[in-house]
């Protein structure tokens, strides 16, 4: 539910309540996603067709309804506030005691509404059996902006609006709304608003003087010259360790050439000296006493 409210006055001008998908007459599926889309469908009405300001909009969840007002709330940093009435810190919670959030859970209301800036009241009954009351305070103690709670006691979970308490606590949170500005809300660096104008003070500047720039227009050329001086002394020192390494490598080759060489060649004079201490002279005379043996 969300309300579009009078700057200078207490006035209701539009009341904008809608069904979830699923819900009421509402087609479709209900679902978690779906619920958020139906919220962000009901902003955009008033922005668009009613030309309304966040800063001017107030949102209203109850119960399940509590999750996609959280949701839409922490994305709205110039929102002016927030009611939250009966409202469940997730859905998991609501079933079983947990005490921390899981991934599968739904409507993790706990986590998302300390991240709200604008004032937020808390609205729950302490006989309520559908969501405990635990849940309403849990919440309200989250808040970055308190207002004063109310409690009903004897409450349940559908039955709050009967209580006179219930409309004149409503009442009273309008009216204080209204009388705090609405730029008090919101951090600058989160607004939607544009920034503000610089004043003539925070433009001003002293004129530089010419032999400034040229001084900087010289320190600009010397820099552009040492790094290119830079870059061809570096360029010539690679050229000539290239050379030196091709020089060193043409060397190499050749000592393993000659060594190639010299290798092949002890062999063959190995044989030379065991031929002339045995003086044989003939080949095959060697290979013949070489079969006998």
């Amino acid at each position: 539910m969300l309300y579009k409210k009078s700057c200078l006055t207490l006035t209701i001008l539009l009341l904008n309540s809608y069904d979830y998908s699923g819900y009421g007459c509402s087609s479709g599926k209900p679902s978690e996603q779906n619920t958020y889309a139906d919220i962000e469908a009901a902003y955009r009405c008033l922005v668009e067709s009613y030309r309304t300001q966040a800063e001017d909009i107030i949102l209203y969840g109850q119960s399940v309804g509590s999750g996609p007002t959280l949701e839409l709330a922490i994305r709205l940093p110039r929102l002016r506030a927030v009611v939250l009435h009966s409202p469940i810190l997730s859905g998991l919670r609501v079933m079983y005691p947990v005490k921390r959030t899981y991934w599968f859970d739904i409507y993790k209301n706990i986590d998302k509404i300390p991240l709200v800036s604008c004032p937020v009241l808390v609205i729950h009954g302490t006989a309520d059996n559908v969501v405990d009351c635990s849940h309403g305070k849990q919440l309200w103690e989250l808040c970055k902006e308190k207002y004063e709670p109310l409690w009903i006691k004897g409450g349940n979970h559908c039955n709050l609006e009967l209580y006179h308490e219930y409309i004149s606590h409503l009442k009273k949170f309008f009216l204080s709304i209204e009388k705090t500005p609405a730029a008090k809300f919101g951090s600058a660096e989160n607004s939607d608003l544009p920034d503000a104008p610089r004043t003539s003070s925070d433009c001003l500047e002293f004129p530089r003087s010419s032999t400034d720039e040229a001084d900087k227009s010289r320190t600009s050329i010397d820099h552009v010259e040492k790094s290119r001086k830079s870059r061809d002394h570096n360029e010539k020192r690679r050229r000539s360790i290239d050379k030196k390494s091709k020089a060193r490598k043409s060397i190499d080759r050749l000592d393993k050439a000659r060594n190639s060489t010299d290798q092949s060649e002890k062999p063959r004079k190995s044989i030379d000296r065991l031929m002339r201490s045995v003086n044989l002279c003939n080949i095959d005379c060697f290979k013949h006493t070489s079969s006998k043996a």
